[in-house]
């Protein structure tokens, strides 16, 4: 996939989804702490950063964005122009990689993830217990995700967090406690809604009672169909 971010150093892949209104029903939990309203976030960007490199991407895509910005590109209206009346972004974040779970070997390894033809993808920012993200991430490892990632669920891959920079763009929202956040990724053979029932339904009761943490917030992506403005007269 070709994005404007592809052309910034150290960044090697990437997807887009999109959320039409016929999957945002899905969504939960009620009283979402991440997604307020619940309905926020119609699309989703995801990119591999080469290992070791974060910092450096990072440095570089803030001074790109600032420039970008102070030519009066940051808007598609043009200069001076703020880009929150255009949009928001619910949860953004640069993310260290924790793990992966394969529903079997035959599973193309997470490098070529994003460059799968996977039909949906569905996100769940997970709250750890106490902040402890350590436990919960052995817990989503051994017991949850391997009871998941089964079926049209092909591959769930994990990640912790980091806090923004202190100079992060203004627009871009920070999400308190991140440092005890696990975001899991689940990449699906199916629609999201013919896996929701079996694989994500239940997905707040279990984590509540595992004791390890709480849903943050879980909510169903498919792909977005590139160089096209598919799907922009069906997200409200």
């Amino acid at each position: 996939m070709i994005t404007g971010a592809m052309v910034m150093p150290w960044m090697f892949s990437c997807r887009r989804f999109v959320s039409p209104r016929s999957i945002q029903h899905l969504r939960g939990p009620i009283g979402s702490r991440v997604a307020e309203p619940l309905e926020a976030g119609k699309y989703i960007g995801i990119y591999w950063i080469n290992d070791g490199r974060i910092e450096d991407h990072e440095q570089w895509s803030l001074g790109a964005n600032r420039r970008l910005h102070a030519e009066g590109r940051g808007s598609y209206r043009g200069h001076d122009q703020n880009p929150l009346e255009e949009r928001s972004h619910v949860f953004t974040s640069f993310s260290d990689f924790l793990g992966a779970t394969y529903r079997d070997d035959a599973v193309p390894r997470v490098v070529h993830t994003l460059v799968q033809p996977y039909k949906g993808m569905v996100i769940q920012v997970i709250d750890a217990k106490d902040g402890n993200r350590a436990l919960l991430d052995a817990w989503l490892t051994n017991d949850y995700l391997p009871s998941v990632v089964t079926g049209d669920v092909a591959v769930a891959t994990r990640f912790a967090p980091r806090p923004l920079p202190p100079d992060k763009l203004a627009h871009v929202r920070e999400l308190d406690g991140v440092d005890g956040i696990v975001t899991v990724l689940h990449f699906l053979e199916s629609t999201p809604e013919d896996a929701w029932d079996q694989h994500f339904a239940q997905a707040e009761e279990q984590i509540a009672a595992s004791g390890f943490g709480s849903l943050g917030v879980q909510a169903a992506f498919i792909p977005t169909n590139h160089g096209t403005n598919d799907y922009t007269d069906q997200l409200f």
